[in-house]
């Protein structure tokens, strides 16, 4: 008897500490997004030398007649750098640099990281900031930091306290609603030959934010989305469509591939993990696309802190030069590229005892004005620094967000191959903002017809 109640009594404890382990944040916290911290829990206030501005919200105006996919023009033409940091003066910004950019400084005299000033253009629609503020309250991980239950419409942590929540942060970005753009993938190898070895149409659904949606409503699958390659005439027809679940233990998510050779869709779970990425002929992996791709369960994740760092941001001038223009030999032309000095929160990810993994660590930055990975580093089995990617992030008025799920890339340290993907360079229409998209259109069904004509 004395065992049996003993035994209830730590299980109950157990039960509480898990608990509160995942629990929400209270009231008086959450309270915050309307004082200290903006609507998505980033510091309102700037930094201390006033490099970093405060954030107001602002949202600039689009010429008269303008249509969403457009080239968007540029918020700040006349700006030009205010450091400009090569592998000369690199020392004395290191605490501000990643790793990955310190070995590219270190390794391409050509090199070199142009910063501007710090603009704070990150907003999104009033709905999302309600549904961030409801979140804060309501949101649990669940399943090991795997899935999340109680959060719909907005940034499901917005007072993070672990790993774990700022990753479904990045995942539950807002990034728009429903969207569609043509793009292609250019890759250049370590000889500075450059080749594209992708093309095609992607279009999104984000379910998770439907504004007319609301977390009762709420199916489960946070993401639709499919890429539909256009070229070069070896690849064309093939296509991949994915649902990502918030709850994948009960949910699981679902990716197919159709290829024109088979005739046919199948499911491909291994499109996955380190499987190399087609589209960027094996140069990145597949849980490196949009820098953040499938689950990430093979990794220990470590919310390290906050620190000021230079990120690529605001970078409508490399969305619109012509693709010689943009892209060099062995990296991005650095006189396209804008940088600029931003809080970012540290991730830390380390491979799990027992687990497989071609990248033993990784380290991820989160823009904490939008909750979105901006750069991250990865090291080999032999921890070596190995990968540095990126996303070129672009201020959208007319979504309006900044949005970090186009002109992404990442560069191999060993081979010195980099590639860049979703170029919108020199293309009619990029990131075009939809109606309602049927959920029809994101099925097997339709991409098994779509192939067979």
């Amino acid at each position: 008897m004395k065992s049996t109640v003993l035994s209830c009594a730590l299980l109950a404890s157990m039960t509480l500490v898990s608990h509160s382990a995942w629990a929400a944040v209270s009231a008086e916290e959450a309270a915050k997004l309307n004082t200290t911290l903006t609507p998505l829990g980033a510091e309102r206030a700037g930094n201390k030398d006033g490099s970093i501005p405060a954030w107001t919200g602002t949202v600039t105006r689009l010429p008269a007649g303008y249509k969403s996919g457009e080239p968007r023009p540029n918020p700040f033409p006349a700006e030009k750098p205010v450091l400009i940091i090569t592998a000369g003066n690199m020392a004395a910004h290191a605490d501000k640099l990643s790793d990955g950019v310190k070995a590219l400084l270190q390794k391409y005299p050509s090199y070199r990281v142009d910063v501007y000033p710090t603009h704070r253009t990150a907003v999104a629609p009033q709905r999302v900031y309600d549904n961030t503020a409801r979140n804060a309250t309501r949101a649990k991980l669940q399943d090991g930091g795997q899935g999340v239950q109680g959060a719909y419409g907005g940034i499901p942590f917005p007072l993070a306290k672990d790993g774990n929540e700022a990753l479904w942060n990045h995942r539950l970005a807002w990034v728009g609603n429903n969207v569609t753009s043509t793009v292609r993938v250019f890759m250049a190898t370590a000889d500075g030959k450059r080749s594209m070895p992708s093309a095609g149409n992607q279009t999104w659904s984000f379910p998770y934010y439907d504004q007319d949606g609301s977390l009762e409503k709420f199916q489960g699958y946070y993401l639709l989305g499919k890429f539909v390659t256009t070229g070069p005439g070896s690849k064309a027809g093939e296509a991949i469509l994915v649902h990502e679940s918030a709850d994948p233990a009960r949910q699981p998510r679902n990716l197919w591939q159709y290829l024109v050779g088979q005739r046919r869709v199948r499911k491909a779970p291994s499109v996955a993990y380190d499987t190399p990425d087609a589209v960027t002929s094996g140069i990145g992996l597949t849980d490196e696309a949009f820098n953040l791709f499938g689950p990430l369960d093979k990794h220990e994740l470590k919310l390290v802190g906050k620190r000021e760092m230079y990120i690529p941001y605001n970078n409508t001038m490399a969305a619109q030069v012509k693709v010689d223009e943009l892209l060099g030999a062995n990296h991005l032309n650095p006189d396209q590229v804008r940088w600029e000095l931003h809080r970012v929160w540290e991730v830390e990810a380390t491979l799990k005892a027992g687990q497989r993994h071609v990248v033993s660590k990784r380290k991820y930055y989160f823009d904490e004005d939008t909750w979105q990975i901006m750069i991250f580093d990865g090291w080999d089995a032999k921890g070596q620094l190995w990968r540095t990617n990126y996303t070129l992030a672009v201020y959208l008025a007319d979504v309006p967000a900044v949005v970090g799920n186009t002109m992404w890339g990442g560069y191999d340290l060993q081979t010195g191959a980099y590639y860049i993907n979703m170029a919108p360079n020199e293309l009619p229409a990029n990131y075009k903002q939809l109606p309602a998209i049927p959920a029809s259109f994101f099925s097997p069904e339709t991409l098994a017809s779509e192939g067979a004509r």
